[in-house]
C-alpha cells in the first residue's frame, strides 16, 4: 500500500477557479525578428526620417571610429565601442521626447550623443575625469552605467514616480544580453509590469556577454520571451534594422506614454568590435562570423534602401561625411587637450548638501594644497575650491 493510498491521507486538488491571470497570447513575440528595410513595409516609411537616421548613422559610424582611435592613443582609458549596433543606439535616442528620460548602460555613449549630449561630455567618465561628465537632469540621461542592469530599476523607479506626479514622462532604458542574467533585469521587469510603469526595455543582443555567446547564458527561445513571465509585451526586431527599430520603439514609448504600460524589446545585433580595447575576441569568435554579419551592416541595409529608392545620391552621401568628420575633428581636438583639473572637485555633486564629515576633508585638502603653493611645490587651488568645498 503506497501513502496515498491510505484512508484519511491529503490529496491535493486544483484550486477552486483557477484561471490565467493574463492571456500570454499578445504578449509573446513573434517567430522572426521585426524588418522593415527590402521589405513591402519600406515603401511606406517616411523618406524624411530614412533620410535624418541615415545621416545619424553615418556619424555615428565616425563617432565610433574616433573614439576607438582616441583609446589607442591613450586619450581614453577605455571604450566599449557600438559599431555595428548603431541603429538601436540612434532609434533609441530619436524616438524619445525632451522631457523623456534615457538610461544608458556603458556602451550607450553613442545613444547620449544622438539625444544631443556633447561628444566630449559623453566620454568624459570613459576618460578618468570627474563625475559623469555631464547633468543627468538637464540631458535627461542617467549617468552611464558599468555595472550591469543596474540602471533598469532606476528606470523603473523615475517613470513610476513621474506617473504618480502626473508628469507626461517616459523612460527608455538600455542593456546588452548580458545584463539579462542580472537580478537588477529580473527586479526592474517585475516592478514595471505590476506598476504599469511607463518605461521601455531596449535590450541590444549582440551575440556576446564579453566572450560568452547566448545559447551558454540562457534557454529562452529568444531574450524577448522572457516578456510574458513579467506579464508585458515581448517584441523581436532586426536591430540593424534602423526603419523597424524606430519604428517598434516609437510604438512602445507610444504606449507607454498612453498609460499601456512597459514593453520589452529585444534588437538582433552584433558587436563588431571587441567587447573594449582591453579586449581580443579572436578567441571566441571566428572572422567567417564577423564577415557575415558585415554585410547586414545597419548603413549599408539603410543605404540600399535610399538608393532604390532614389533618395540618396553621392551628394548627400558626400554631406553626411562632411558632417561625421567635422564632429570627429572637433572631438579629436578637444580631447587632445588636457583638462584642466580642480582637486577641490572630488566634493562636488557627492551630497546635495555635504555632511560634517566632507566638509573636514575639504577643509583638510584646501590646506594642504595651500601649503605646497606657499611652498612652490604645487599650482594654486581653482578659483571655484572655496565655493566648492562648501
Amino acid at each position: 500500500m503506497t501513502v496515498m493510498e491510505q484512508r484519511g491521507v491529503y490529496r491535493p486538488t486544483p484550486p477552486p477557479a483557477w484561471q490565467l491571470r493574463t492571456d500570454p497570447a499578445p504578449l509573446l513575440p513573434d517567430a522572426e525578428p521585426y524588418r522593415v528595410l527590402g521589405t513591402e513595409a519600406a515603401g511606406k516609411a517616411d523618406e524624411e526620417l530614412l533620410g535624418r537616421l541615415y545621416a545619424q548613422l553615418v556619424r555615428g559610424r565616425r563617432y565610433n571610429t574616433q573614439a576607438t582611435a582616441l583609446t589607442k592613443q591613450g586619450r581614453l582609458a577605455v571604450y566599449p565601442s557600438s559599431t555595428g549596433q548603431e541603429a538601436c543606439e540612434v532609434a533609441a535616442a530619436l524616438v524619445l521626447e525632451e522631457r523623456d528620460w534615457l538610461f544608458p548602460s556603458y556602451r550607450d555613449t553613442l545613444a547620449a550623443v544622438a539625444r544631443g549630449l556633447d561628444p566630449v561630455q559623453a566620454l568624459t567618465l570613459l576618460r578618468g575625469d570627474w563625475h559623469t561628465g555631464y547633468d543627468p537632469r538637464e540631458h535627461r540621461i542617467a549617468p552611464l552605467c558599468t555595472p550591469l542592469a543596474t540602471q533598469l530599476p532606476h528606470a523603473v523607479g523615475l517613470a513610476h514616480a513621474a506617473r504618480l506626479k502626473g508628469d507626461d514622462v517616459v523612460a527608455l532604458a538600455m542593456v546588452g544580453d548580458g545584463g539579462t542574467s542580472e537580478g537588477d533585469f529580473h527586479e526592474a521587469l517585475n516592478f514595471a509590469a505590476v506598476w504599469q510603469a511607463p518605461v521601455v526595455f531596449l535590450v541590444q543582443n549582440n551575440g556576446f556577454a564579453i566572450s560568452v555567446p547566448l545559447d551558454k547564458q540562457t534557454a529562452a527561445p529568444s531574450l524577448a520571451h522572457k516578456a510574458v513571465g513579467y506579464g508585458m509585451p515581448g517584441c523581436l526586431v532586426d536591430g540593424n534594422d534602423a526603419a523597424a527599430m524606430h519604428e517598434v520603439l516609437s510604438d512602445a514609448v507610444s504606449r507607454a506614454r498612453a498609460g499601456g504600460g512597459p514593453t520589452l524589446v529585444e534588437a538582433v545585433t552584433y558587436r563588431m568590435e571587441a567587447h573594449t580595447n582591453a579586449d581580443d575576441a579572436t578567441r571566441y569568435r571566428g572572422d567567417a562570423e564577423v564577415e557575415a554579419w558585415r554585410e547586414h551592416d545597419p548603413i549599408l541595409l539603410l543605404e540600399r534602401e535610399l538608393t532604390e529608392r532614389g533618395l540618396l545620391d553621392e551628394d548627400r552621401r558626400q554631406s553626411a561625411r562632411d558632417d561625421a568628420e567635422a564632429m570627429a575633428a572637433d572631438l579629436r581636438a578637444r580631447m587632445n587637450q588636457d583638462p584642466e583639473l580642480n582637486p577641490m572637485d572630488l566634493f562636488s555633486h557627492v551630497y546635495a548638501e555635504q555632511t560634517t564629515q566632507l566638509r573636514e576633508q575639504a577643509a583638510q585638502l584646501r590646506a594642504e594644497l595651500e601649503a605646497a603653493e606657499e611652498d612652490g611645490t604645487a599650482g594654486p587651488v581653482g578659483a571655484d575650491g572655496e565655493e566648492n568645498a562648501r
